[in-house]
């Protein structure tokens, strides 16, 4: 399953609520076309600032490795190089760049495909505004979430020594 965080444009003065068809889904993981087509894909998605960055950084490391001398082989692996890093976090840059025109990173769903994600999200979020309105939603109540077990001893820790002052 692939996981997406969904994100919610800035509302306007005249919304007075969000609107679905303005979400957006943004899928974590390995974007084959940002690596394959870096600029081009900045610029279908209008990351104007991250291309900008890209694109200083690119032929600041061009000029650096041809005046150092380097063979033309390791430039191009280090441009390589760098597209995997653009493939790998292009989920991350479009959400900094969403976040950074104002919009609001509302919940994380996962799903096979991103329909299937938004159709998870959207049954969420369904139920959760017809429980607001203490009414029943038109969509059948899936099952109830499965309580995690807890005893007296295990405190909220994560890591290698799950209890404060524990035997290593």
């Amino acid at each position: 399953m692939l996981i997406y965080t969904v994100h919610e444009p800035p509302l306007r003065a005249a919304d007075a609520s969000p609107d679905p068809e303005r979400l957006v889904f943004v899928r974590d993981g390995f974007y084959f076309w940002a690596f394959l087509l870096t600029v081009p894909w900045m610029l279908w998605y209008r990351l104007w600032l991250v291309l900008l960055i890209y694109v200083v950084v690119a032929v600041g490391l061009d000029f650096a490795l041809y005046y150092a001398g380097v063979p033309r082989a390791a430039v191009a692996l280090v441009e390589l190089l760098i597209s995997v890093l653009v493939g790998i976090e292009a989920g991350t840059l479009r959400r900094f760049t969403l976040a950074r025109r104002g919009w609001n990173n509302i919940g994380i769903v996962s799903g096979d495909d991103v329909d299937d994600a938004e159709r998870r999200f959207f049954d969420g979020w369904v139920r959760a505004a017809a429980g607001k309105r203490g009414g029943r939603s038109a969509v059948a109540p899936g099952p109830p979430p499965l309580p995690l077990p807890r005893t007296q001893q295990s405190p909220d820790i994560i890591g290698l020594f799950p209890e404060p002052g524990a035997n290593r």
